[in-house]
């Protein structure tokens, strides 16, 4: 009798993992990725901070590198994980130098690695300031919706800093719907505030566009303030400007005193992440003892957790998470892979083949086999 044929499937054999190759995407290639990819952004931002809120990331703090002789400057290293149905890991490293807009140079610059999930190597470098000025801006319009649909839309927005994230968040919020009657500028440069300007209307921006002399004049006339400064401490402190109840993006972080904080609400992207290194509501932490003031994240506002309410100003404070550079880094690195544009560098990594361990060997023929030391003379 011809035994039954056992009916459980062998386990299909996994491929062995091997060394991938190592690429480097300039910032050109950065741009030609994201050029006018706006709403692909956000939305990939939306579902990164889902996936995040869900544990299905790895986000240790980020580690500060000061310089006693360069308090203004720093270099920020932000490692991260993301998991879900395209993992990645990878860390960005990132510089401020304020000084160099003094020398027409930009203030940031920055580079992403990114790791092989399987086997933790190493497979891009990318130029990552724009990656970084694009995840902060999509962030930035994905907070925008999210915070104002309980409550009238904004019409009037107003810049408080007009640099390049300035740039890239106007950019966003325009390309993901938005239009306003009045655009309002402030910077402590007229320079720059003129520059911004400028650039609003050679975009073809409707609406009046104003530069504001003061601070108050640009917050009390916006229903929208972006706050897109390299403050290093709070400069404004009157709570009676926001009387409005304006939603404030409050990207740069430590504009605010701890008494505007403490009278409005106040959504963050992570709370452990944002309530450090000085910032606004880590000041207002400090003072108070306590972190009632926190309403919640942006995750619990977009899953329904959290209620914005419309009868105080509205503050959404972002850290600026890794796995957000890790998402947007991933999507530029697809993308230069699929149009065939990478640039692979051959034999960056030597001696990827690890040799099994050699046991003892035979002596050649003829070898003395004694290992005892010779007898003294």
């Amino acid at each position: 009798m011809t035994p039954a044929r056992s009916t459980v499937m062998e386990p299909a054999m996994s491929q062995p993992p091997t060394v991938p190759p190592f690429a480097v995407i300039s910032g050109a290639q950065v741009q030609h990725a994201l050029r006018d990819r706006e709403a692909q952004i956000v939305d990939l931002v939306e579902a990164t901070y889902l996936l995040h809120a869900a544990g299905e990331s790895v986000s240790p703090a980020s580690h500060f590198l000061r310089f006693p002789d360069r308090p203004a400057s720093r270099i920020i290293a932000l490692p991260a994980s993301i998991g879900g149905q395209a993992p990645v890991d990878g860390l960005k490293w990132i510089s401020s130098f304020p000084g160099n807009v003094q020398a027409g140079i930009p203030r940031a610059s920055a580079v992403l690695i990114l790791n092989d999930h399987d086997t933790g190597y190493p497979f891009a470098c990318l130029e990552s300031s724009i990656i970084s000025a694009t995840r902060t801006a999509a962030s930035a319009a994905l907070a925008a919706d999210r915070l104002s649909r309980d409550r009238q839309r904004p019409t009037r927005v107003g810049f408080f800093g007009t640099g390049l994230i300035a740039r890239y968040v106007h950019t966003f919020l325009t390309a993901t719907g938005w239009s306003f009657d009045e655009i309002g500028v402030h910077d402590l440069s007229r320079d720059s505030a003129a520059g911004f300007r400028d650039h609003l209307q050679q975009t073809c921006t409707v609406g009046q566009i104003t530069v504001h002399d003061s601070a108050e004049e640009l917050i009390r006339s916006s229903d929208l303030v972006v706050f897109a400064t390299v403050a290093g401490e709070p400069h404004v402190g009157d709570p009676a400007w926001f009387q409005h109840n304006p939603l404030v993006l409050h990207v740069s972080l430590r504009d605010l005193a701890p008494e505007i904080i403490l009278t409005s609400t106040n959504i963050v992207d992570d709370v452990d992440h944002c309530l450090k290194a000085d910032t606004s509501p880590y000041l207002a932490e400090r003072l108070t003892g306590n972190r009632d003031f926190l309403r919640g994240t942006l995750a619990d506002v977009m899953t329904g957790r959290v209620t914005v309410p419309t009868d105080r100003p509205v503050v959404f404070s972002p850290f600026g998470l890794g796995v957000l550079d890790l998402a947007v880094g991933k999507y530029v690195y697809d993308e230069t892979a699929r149009v065939g544009q990478l640039h692979v560098i051959d034999d960056f990594f030597s001696g990827t083949e690890r040799k099994p361990a050699q046991g003892p060997t035979a002596p050649p023929p003829g070898a003395a086999r004694s290992c005892r030391p010779a007898a003294p003379r």
